[in-house]
């Protein structure tokens, strides 16, 4: 066994002899979740707040997603994923609408525990910023962020028509000028590097936009990972290092642990056991972590998904866990989202 596991083991073993964990009941904060779907479709609000509470889920990030799967006119079945078929997906505004539209029907105890982001909008067209401040002011002290916008997302890009969007190109630049003036944080998903490439190619996008916006609140989607490039290359080995320096240089970034990191980063598959490395980098930023679930437009497995990151969560200390839990998350909102709410 390696050392790092062996550690972790130890760590584990304390918390059971000592009944840490299983006193330990976690109320969730999901800070990334999809009230749509790739077809622009929804089980709807009832089948959300069920599940929600079923998961122990006291507030919600929400947001739509920013594109629509078409069914391509050759195909003779509809396709259920984006990446079901090679049918194009392009952008697709309206997914604001749908979902201020749901949230605003809602009763205002339900309403309160949403937090609206917006994202129907091409993050290459240089006239996205005004289409986001136009939905600001038609629906002021609504939305509280902006995201998820997908940049670089491998497969979603690559059926995407038209130019690959970058976390520093002039179009997102006007975004984030929009965000630092209404205060909004925003969600970014941009992988750090291709489906084949052993190193961050393209860290140096995300970088220079932490640089350039000191102001501005970021959540790196999935910590600038995703499925596909784990399919190809397993793990990212230089992950956990190129993180820590973001974190100890950018104040002004949280990283998102939802989607592809608990398997294969914050839980060792070969042992079952909450990854050391990733333990001790939690701890050392402890404020700058939020947890979601990623689900979109189904929401029966919120719960399963999010008791997947508990063995995680247990390995830290309680405070931390609180925080990356359920508070971190909040504190990234607007200042007019929690006053509203003391009133």
């Amino acid at each position: 066994m390696r050392k790092s596991s062996l550690s972790t083991l130890v760590l584990t073993c304390s918390l059971l002899l000592s009944g840490q964990s299983w006193a330990r009941d976690y109320q969730f904060t999901d800070a990334h979740l999809h009230y749509l779907d790739f077809f622009q479709e929804t089980e709807g609000m009832a089948k959300l707040f069920s599940a929600m509470d079923q998961a122990k889920v006291q507030q919600a990030m929400l947001s739509g997603i920013p594109v629509a799967k078409k069914w391509d006119e050759d195909e003779p079945k509809q396709p259920r994923y984006y990446a079901g078929d090679d049918g194009d997906v392009y952008w697709y505004s309206a997914t604001d609408f749908i979902l201020a539209e749901a949230i605003q029907q809602l009763p205002p105890k339900q309403q309160q525990r949403l937090h609206p982001f917006l994202s129907g909008f091409n993050p290459s067209d240089k006239n996205a910023a005004q289409h986001i401040r136009n939905l600001l002011d038609t629906h002021p002290k609504f939305w509280q962020g902006i995201g998820e916008v997908f940049l670089r997302h491998d497969d979603v890009t690559a059926l995407t028509l038209g130019r690959t969007p970058r976390a520093n190109n002039e179009a997102m630049y006007k975004v984030y000028r929009v965000a630092e003036e209404y205060d909004l944080p925003v969600l970014l998903h941009s992988n750090i590097t291709s489906k084949r490439e052993p190193e961050p190619i393209y860290l140096t996008e995300m970088e220079q936009v932490l640089k350039d916006h000191p102001r501005v609140r970021f959540i790196w989607a999935h910590a600038g990972t995703s499925l596909e490039i784990h399919r190809r290359q397993q793990q990212l080995e230089f992950l956990p290092e190129t993180l820590s320096k973001l974190l100890a240089n950018y104040p002004n970034l949280t990283l998102d642990l939802s989607w592809s990191l608990v398997d294969p980063y914050l839980i060792d598959q070969s042992t079952g056991l909450p990854n050391e490395q990733w333990v001790q980098l939690v701890e050392q930023y402890p404020e700058r972590f939020v947890l979601g679930s990623d689900l979109v437009g189904k929401f029966g497995s919120l719960e399963k998904t999010l008791a997947s990151f508990t063995p995680f969560l247990d390995a830290l200390s309680e405070e931390t866990a609180q925080k990356v839990a359920t508070d971190n998350f909040l504190n990234l909102l607007p200042q007019w989202v929690s006053q509203a709410k003391k009133h």
